[in-house]
């Protein structure tokens, strides 16, 4: 079955960086838009960055435009999303998913398939 798991998470200042991981198995990873969600306690999870099949084309969120870089490795099956200059409303916990359609949806309901998320909490 199809495996999504994050790594990478943990506790940093803020201004410090972080890089997820999202190995992914079961699925013809490269067939798959990429995607980086988040969840703040007591909000909904909302789009961070979603990266195309072949990595070409990426999307961000406003809020972490300039901050955050998606990239992607087809050979390897993974995802990471590279965070630096780090701020505490950045806390939450970050979900990796995968998308079978051709075009970046920022929309949960578009993922098919999600990892159960890693925590990232920044401190002030």
């Amino acid at each position: 079955q199809v495996q999504l798991v994050e790594s990478g998470g943990g506790l940093v200042q803020a201004g410090g960086s972080l890089r997820l991981s999202c190995a992914a198995s079961g699925l013809t990873f490269s067939t798959y838009i990429m995607g980086w969600f988040r969840q703040a306690p007591g909000k909904e999870r909302e789009f961070v960055a979603a990266v195309k099949q072949i990595g070409t084309m990426t999307s961000y969120a406003d809020s972490v435009k300039g901050r955050f870089t998606i990239s992607r490795d087809n050979a390897k099956n993974t995802v990471s999303l590279q965070m630096n200059s780090l701020k505490p409303e950045d806390t939450a916990v970050y979900f990796c998913a995968a998308d079978r359609t051709s075009f970046i949806h920022r929309l949960r309901e578009s993922y098919d398939y999600w990892g159960r998320g890693t925590q990232v909490t920044v401190s002030s």
